[in-house]
Order: structure tokens, then sequence, then C-alpha cells
């Protein structure tokens, strides 16, 4: 587990562990890790994979020649990483070894989500909505990504039209928080989903504080506003919740408390898929469906799951 004291990868080792799989915490401190490995040092990396069938990347290191490594050594590469480009690069590979992707909330619950209802309405394109709690600490990466969208455009993938994150707002109901305005932001599900499903599919954002909500909107505009400090975390709880919405109204929605245990649960389920996969660039929703996902009957995790179609 690449960066596994982390936020995140402490989780997914925790919960790895509780399901009986032999799990081993790597990174660069020696006092916290149980394999020493510096991604900056390649024979580190690869002295630490002898014997090694799964490495999950956790540490936030987005570098595609670490899953080259990974999969030169004949193990599989697990990626929790929502970064569009990275993910482009990723895809390019012609590894020996399988790559899984989109294992997290967003990407990977959220393909799910959009797979369940292309499923039934194979048609219509799909929002995604994504909804974390503000009050939560998601970590020294995670906090930097979400900052580094700031001021930053993409591409949209069905119409190719340049949209700046955290703009172009869009209300939803959202189960157990009423109204929300959320915003585009550039999400990798939204991409290979579009191109996946054959439909437009669009990602929105919000915090469950909707004046931290605000706040990114009106930052998105400031210069600079990407380097802010980190060490401010607004105010708000630690609900989350992912929704896909068809524009028919077909809709699959789960939410729970606790992100960074949800992704634990879900990016655990993915690993232990990763080794039975064939050498290749793979995305959960092309190997798993969403009630194959042990965050569902996990109620620490996950305390909602519902689906609704508006007639």
């Amino acid at each position: 587990m690449l960066g596994g004291y982390g936020a995140v990868g402490a989780g997914i080792v925790a919960e790895l562990r509780r399901r009986g799989e032999e799990a081993l915490a790597a990174g660069r401190n020696p006092r916290l890790a149980d394999v020493v490995v510096d991604l900056r040092e390649p024979r580190s990396l690869a002295a630490a994979l002898p014997g090694v069938d799964v490495v999950v990347n956790a540490a936030g290191a987005e570098d595609p020649t670490v899953a080259e490594a990974v999969t030169g050594a004949g193990a599989a590469f697990v990626d929790i990483t929502a970064t569009t480009g990275y993910v482009a690069a990723l895809e390019r590979l012609t590894p020996c070894a399988p790559v899984l992707l989109s294992v997290g909330l967003a990407p990977g619950l959220t393909n799910l989500l959009a797979a369940e209802v292309h499923g039934e309405s194979p048609d219509t394109p799909i929002d995604i909505a994504l909804l974390l709690g503000a009050g939560e600490r998601h970590g020294e990466a995670s906090t930097a990504w979400a900052y580094g969208l700031l001021g930053r455009g993409f591409r949209d993938p069905a119409t190719g039209r340049r949209i700046r994150n955290y703009t172009l707002a869009r209300h939803f109901v959202l189960p157990g928080q009423g109204p929300r305005r959320l915003y585009r932001a550039d999400y990798s599900d939204q991409h290979v989903l579009t191109r996946d499903l054959g439909v437009a599919v669009r990602t929105y954002f919000g915090l469950d504080s909707g004046a931290a909500t605000a706040a990114l909107a009106a930052l998105t505009w400031v210069p600079g506003a990407s380097k802010a400090p980190r060490g401010l975390h607004p105010p708000g709880g630690d609900r989350w919740l992912a929704m896909a919405r068809g524009r028919d109204g077909t809709t699959r929605w789960l939410g729970g408390r606790g992100q960074s245990r949800a992704t634990a649960a879900i990016a655990a389920t993915a690993a232990r898929a990763a080794a039975g996969l064939p050498a290749g660039v793979h995305h959960l929703h092309r190997v798993l469906r969403l009630a194959d996902l042990d965050v569902i009957g996990a109620q620490e995790a996950a305390t909602e799951c519902r689906r609704s179609r508006r007639d």
C-alpha cells in the first residue's frame, strides 16, 4: 500500500486486514511503514515488489512509471486517483499485468451508480452529484487536489466546451440534504463514462456546507487561489453522498458518514478483484457491479442506498 499510513491508505490497509488479507503499509517513514519505499528512487520500489500480488497507490504520486514498474514485476496496480490527465496517461500504457482505476468514491462508486442508471435507461444523459463532508480531514494529498482545481479548466467530454472548475451550477434535490447547488469539477469519471457508455456524463461537486461550496465557486475566479494555504478547514460534517441521475429521472444513490472509510472499503474490494484480472487497463464499472461492493453491506461505511425513477 503506497501511502499506507496516510488518511486514506491506512484505512485501506485496515480494511484489507479485516478481510483476512496480508496488507503492508509502504512509505518513506521507517517508523510508520511496514516496508520502506521511496518513490523518488526506482530501486527502492523494485526492491519491495518480489512476492507482492497487488500494489495500491494511495500516496498521491501520479507518475505512470510507477505503474510500469509494478506491472513489469508481474503485480497488479490499483490507483485511487481522480485526476483526468493522469488517468489518460495510465490508459495509454500496455501493461503486462492488470491496472485497475476508478476505485474510490469519485471515480469509483460514481462509475457504478452511473452504470446502473445506464443499464436501465441506456439512451439518457447522466448527471453525477458528489457531496463530501466539509468537516472531514481528507489528508494532505486530497486537500491539495481539491484546491488545485481552483481556476483551472477542462474540456466537457461530450461537447468539447472549455469549462472552469467550480462553475456552471446545477440544482439537485439530494436525499437527506434537500435542494443543493453543485458545480462542475474535473473528476475523471465523467470522461471515462462518456466514452464507455456512449452518452453525455457530467460530474457536479459540492460540500455539505453550502457556504463552503459557495466559497469554492468564488475562489475559482481569484488568481493564485489554487496555491492558497491548506491549513484551514471549513465548517461542516462528515456525511457524503454520491448520486447518478438520468435526464429521464432514473436515479441511483448511496450515502453515509466518513468519506475516507467509504473510500477504503471500495478500494479494498477493488484490490481483491484486481489480482484476478487479465493484463491491461480496467475501470471499476467494467469489473464489478454496485451489488458487488462490500461497502453496501458494511453499515459502518455506508448507511443508505436507494433507487428511484420519476414517472
